[in-house]
């Protein structure tokens, strides 16, 4: 398997995690008890993201002429 390869599988897991963290985020509503657990999700969410986004960056970088 290919470096591209593999980033491209790396990339669909964590977008597959990012939806789910969605659908987690979602049940848990604005229950004032869960808000520390809601603080965890999110920030883990953003953290997938820009994981994302370095990784797409090593596929395709911004080449300046």
């Amino acid at each position: 398997m290919g470096e591209e390869e593999r980033i491209l599988e790396e990339i669909e897991a964590l977008r597959k995690e990012h939806r789910e963290l969605d659908v987690m985020i979602e049940n848990l509503g604005s229950s004032a008890f869960d808000q520390l657990q809601l603080q965890r999700l999110k920030k883990r969410k953003l953290m997938i993201k820009d994981k994302v986004s370095h990784l797409e960056g090593l596929l395709h970088p911004d080449i300046i002429a």
